[in-house]
């Protein structure tokens, strides 16, 4: 179960801790960097979770802060560069969702959630709110581990693939400017529109693969990487948030056309600007 088989430790966790010699993790990159090099903020107000959680972030490598509720989290947000948030919902004070809300307002870091919550609306409304994936409590910190990297993966190319088309490409289609980058689209109006990791990821698949229909379970490999163990549903949620994103002056134009049964098609001609 959740990092079983490591005891917590004496004392109430500082509310902010970093490491530079942990073990090396070794496997995937996050945006060109080293996952050694990536600095997660843990938001969990359960003591013996908290303190569990960082010593196996640290023990993997990965640069940890944590806070035990979401003003502290603002906190360490304001003074740090947070590549990944793992948030409790269950929060005192400002809930996880609420956060979620605003860190996704300005784009803001990847999140995933930490639930205790059964009810699929939960989770559903969780990730409508912007969040790159959730996990229920209790969970194996293998599984934790496995989520952390495929959220901080870009993958849906190849690194010969980026070579190709160029670290800071632009793709451009119905008068929009596609940053997957920044993750950041730009209206025909000029306005900037932020995405969420999860959106950039899935429209750069679509942006790829335009005019072609990809099934859910290849928009899953696209997006997330082989085998990684995701509803379907999840693809429909971020699919419609990318909908109303896209939708401009014209509520009815739909770039993404839902094929039955098969999946989705992204309509418009695209062009990439190196």
């Amino acid at each position: 179960m959740l990092c079983k088989d490591d005891p917590s430790r004496d004392g109430r966790a500082p509310a902010t801790t970093d490491t530079a010699d942990a073990p090396v993790f070794t496997n995937g990159q996050s945006q060109g960097k080293q996952l050694t090099q990536t600095h997660i903020l843990l938001v969990e107000d359960d003591p013996e979770i908290r303190e569990s959680l960082e010593r196996f972030l640290r023990a993997n490598g990965f640069i940890t802060s944590i806070a035990d509720s979401a003003e502290a989290a603002g906190d360490v947000l304001a003074r740090s560069d947070i590549d990944l948030v793992l948030l409790d919902l269950m929060l005192p004070g400002e809930d996880g969702l609420s956060l979620c809300r605003r860190l996704r307002a300005s784009s803001g870091p990847h999140i995933i959630m930490l639930t205790a919550l059964s009810e699929p609306t939960d989770r559903v409304i969780g990730l409508e709110l912007g969040a790159d994936d959730y996990i229920c409590k209790p969970f194996d910190s293998r599984e934790l581990l496995a989520r952390i990297r495929a959220v901080l993966r870009r993958p849906p190319l190849a690194e010969g693939q980026q070579r190709q088309t160029g670290a800071d490409a632009v793709f451009r289609f119905s008068g929009f400017g596609f940053y997957p980058q920044r993750r950041y689209l730009r209206s025909p109006a000029g306005l900037r529109i932020p995405l969420t990791g999860a959106e950039a990821d899935l429209l750069l698949a679509f942006c790829q693969n335009a005019r072609r229909v990809l099934s859910r379970d290849e928009l899953i490999g696209l997006t997330r990487g082989e085998g990684f163990a995701i509803a379907t549903r999840s693809i429909d949620i971020l699919v419609s948030r990318l909908r109303r994103k896209l939708a401009g002056d014209d509520p009815f134009a739909d770039v993404i056309r839902t094929v039955r049964t098969d999946g989705y098609a992204f309509q418009p001609q695209v062009v990439v600007d190196e």
